[in-house]
């Protein structure tokens, strides 16, 4: 099983994910990501790969990894910016397709 995606875990643009789309679901102290979380580059927002686990009526977010739409970088730096999926999770949490 994937582990669940976080606030602060990283993308593979170098950027961290910033939860915005729910607050009060916690793992390891971190809000659980859900889709559309942005990163810190700016847009950005998550696609949810997950489709029978929500919070609050979004899908969660975990790290197969699970892509994301391009963030502010794209397209003048390209690359991973255009695409910054998840790269990293929960060490202990998991959560199932």
């Amino acid at each position: 099983m994937p582990a669940i995606h976080r606030n602060n875990d990283p993308r593979t643009c170098g950027a961290l994910t910033v939860v915005q789309g729910q607050d009060n679901v916690f793992a390891n102290g971190e809000l659980v990501a859900v889709d559309g979380d942005p990163n810190t580059h700016g847009n950005g927002g998550l696609i949810a790969a997950t489709r029978r686990v929500y919070i609050n009526n979004k899908l969660v977010v975990n790290h197969t990894p699970d892509n994301a739409n391009p963030d502010n970088l794209c397209p003048s730096l390209g690359g991973n910016h255009c695409n910054p999926a998840t790269a990293g999770g929960s060490p202990d949490v998991f959560v199932g397709d």
